[in-house]
This record gives C-alpha cells, structure tokens and sequence, in this order.
C-alpha cells in the first residue's frame, strides 16, 4: 500500500453526481490502504463564468486580483468533495493551494512553482485523513494568492506526487485514456495502452487536451508514474512512463491546436542581431513562442513570423509594434484564423516517409499548409482554421485508417 494523487478535473466534479461519484473513487482507494491526495479543478464552467463577470466589471482588471477571483472556483470544489467523502463516512481534510505548501512566482495568471512544502500536507496524512487539495493555485513572496494558468491543476496534483514520492498519480478525466486523437472530434481514434512521456509531451503541447504540458514535464523530470483514466466508468486508462514497449508504433497520435496566432514582422534589415533583438523582447515579456520562419532576404530585407498562444496575441502585437518603429521595418500583422496540426511519434526518428505521407493527406483533402515545425518525434503544420477538423481527420486516417 502507498500513497496516491488523484486529480479530478472541472467536467469530473461538476454537480453533486460527478462529486458523489468522485468521493466514491477516492474512498475506495483510501479503503484500499493507500493515503490518498485528492487535487480538484473548480466545477464545470465556474471559471469560464468568473472572467465573465470580471469583464462586465473592468475589462482590463489586474491579474493580481484576477488570481484573488480565479482561485475561489476550486475553493467550492475542495469544500464540495470534501462534504462528500464525509458523507461516506471517512476522514477528510480541505485544503487551499498555499495551505498545501504551493510557494510559487509572482506571474499572476501563469505562476510556475517553485517549490512544495509538504509539511502540513504530511501531518494531515499521517493522521489518517483523506487530503483534498484545490489545484491552479499557491502563494508568492509577498503572500499574494497565483494561479498557474491553463491546466494548472494537473500541474499541482503532479507537484504533489513528486515533492511527497507518491507511488502514483492518476489523472481523471472526461475520456477513458488517451487516444491516437481527440475521440469527440475522430470518431475512429484509438486509445493507447501506454506513451512514453516525451510522446505524451509533445501531445500535451500541440492541443491535446487530455493533459497540460508542464504537467507532463514536471512528472518525466521526477519520474513520477502517471495514469489517464475515465472518472464515469471503471476500465484501465493509458499509463504514462519513460520506457514504453519496444514494438513502437510509428505514429503515436495526432493532434489539433486552434489557440494559435501567427506574428509577422514584415521588412526588417537583413544584418545579424535583428532575430535576438525580437526574440528578447518577447521573452522579457514572458511571451512564448512555438514556430519561427524566417524568409530568405531580398533587396537588404527580411520577414520574420512566429507563432504564440492566441491568448498573448494583443501583447505580441504590442511588443511588434515597438519592435516596428525600433527597427525600420515596413510592417507588423497577426492572424489568429489558424490552427496547428501535428503528428507525434518517436518511431517517425528512424522511418522516412512519414512527412511525405502527411502533406499527401492534406493534398488530397485540398487542404494548403502556410507553415511547418519538425522535430525528431513531430511534425507540425499551420492551416486555416476552417480546415481544422478536416485535416485532423484526413491525417489520423492516413496513419491509423479510417
């Protein structure tokens, strides 16, 4: 017997069905003579519905006091679960992020942790209570609530599982594993048994929504063991680890990210030093950027785009702008009417063929390809994203079949 996480995200404990049926799954696991850490995101739509009414409020209200708001969604949740587990019958103690010991930055909106202080989480354990834990958030240096941005509970449920050595982390969901492709969106996606944990990054980073990217990264860097399984119904879900079966399959799945938006800064000077000056800029903004291609120069200039998240576009655009005066260029333009599609697998390494047969796919569906990303177990394209659905489906029937 050992000590488990177990994450439930927002559609998992979303009214009091979904958190009795949580609770149950949870007590069993305690009954099994395991410790049991339970991480929860707040209910279905709570935080879709707090930005609304922040927006109503003050548009460009300060993320400092957005985290204050965004953090109380998974406050009524832990309470919740933890009402529920006490109606089965057993011990169980809530907890806010930074009374779980979740010390963290001070970028509001999209904290990184720095570290877990397990202290009160360890006391709580040893007295034989039930741990409920409210994800997304922690505490700074000046005691100011952060959150951790998009998919930050499942983040926090690995924390825990590394800071404290837990023999496992399971991550319940909507969907019963993961699959080759988002099953809502290909009817004929198939779930894996297991994906080693760069396939599964690399997933995680191209819009699978199964689980969050840095989540992923934090539980290959402290090896911990991580399964996705369903939370409605009882059947083994995909296990997560650093070695996988040697019969790989080429193509471990596919992938479509419609929170996209393409920078361009158009006819720069085509000397050294233009790329660091952008890039820099950007990165003292905490922009994150993904693609980067950069146009062969013609008469003295260049063009240089990179792709971000969708949700950093009006900062990008901010920084290019500046960037525009600072460096003479004739331009800056941004599109967020794009998606990225990607195929990941560390079997394509050691097979030729598999970019070939990709742009096949989308050549048949008539579908054009505005930009490509490659790497050793990825290749990534940009489309319109009225083409999404389309080549997502066109590309997982030319790797896994109809």
């Amino acid at each position: 017997m050992g000590l488990i996480v177990q994450k439930f995200g927002g559609s998992s404990v979303k009214d009091a069905g979904r958190l009795m049926n949580a609770a149950r799954r949870i007590a069993a696991a305690y009954a099994g003579g395991n410790s049991v850490v339970a991480v929860v995101s707040a209910q279905g739509d709570t935080t879709d519905e707090l930005l609304e009414k922040a927006r109503e409020l003050n548009p460009r209200a300060s993320r400092r006091e957005m985290d204050v708001l965004l953090s109380s969604g998974e406050q009524i949740s832990i309470a919740l679960l933890a009402m529920a587990i006490e109606k089965l019958g057993y011990p169980v103690k809530s907890l806010t992020g930074w009374q779980a010991g979740f010390l963290t930055d001070s970028t509001h909106g999209n904290s990184r942790i720095r570290r877990v202080e397990t202290e009160r989480l360890r006391n709580e354990l040893d007295k034989g209570n039930i741990v409920v834990v409210a994800g997304f958030q922690g505490i700074d240096r000046y005691d100011d609530i952060t959150t951790l941005g998009r998919g930050g509970s499942d983040t926090s449920a690995v924390a825990i599982a590394a800071a404290c050595q837990a023999d496992l982390c399971q991550i319940y969901t909507d969907v019963d594993g993961v699959y080759t492709a988002d099953p809502r969106l290909v009817p004929g996606a198939r779930k894996l048994d297991e994906i080693s944990y760069d396939e599964m990054l690399e997933l995680a980073s191209l819009g699978a929504q199964v689980l969050h990217n840095r989540s992923v990264e934090m539980a290959k860097k402290y090896s911990v063991p991580l399964e996705v399984l369903s939370s409605l119904e009882e059947k083994p879900g995909t296990i997560i680890r650093e070695a996988v079966k040697m019969e790989k399959m080429l193509i471990k799945g596919v992938a479509k990210d419609d929170h996209v938006a393409r920078i361009s800064i158009i006819g720069v000077e085509d000397v050294p030093g233009i790329a660091f000056r952008i890039f820099s800029a950007l990165a003292a903004r905490k922009i994150n950027v993904d693609i980067i291609l950069q146009s062969v120069g013609r008469d003295g200039t260049k063009d240089i785009s990179f792709t971000i998240s969708d949700s950093q576009a009006e900062e990008a655009m901010e920084a290019a702008s500046e960037l525009r005066e600072l460096l003479g260029a004739k331009d800056t333009a941004c599109d967020t009417n794009i998606s990225k599609v990607s195929v990941v697998g560390a079997g394509m390494e050691s097979n030729p063929g598999v970019a070939a047969t990709m742009f096949e796919a989308l050549s048949d569906a008539g579908i054009n390809i505005q930009m490509i990303a490659t790497s050793e177990i990825k290749i990534s394209v940009l489309i319109d994203r009225a083409d999404g659905g389309r080549a997502l489906r066109a590309v997982h029937a030319a790797f896994f079949g109809d």
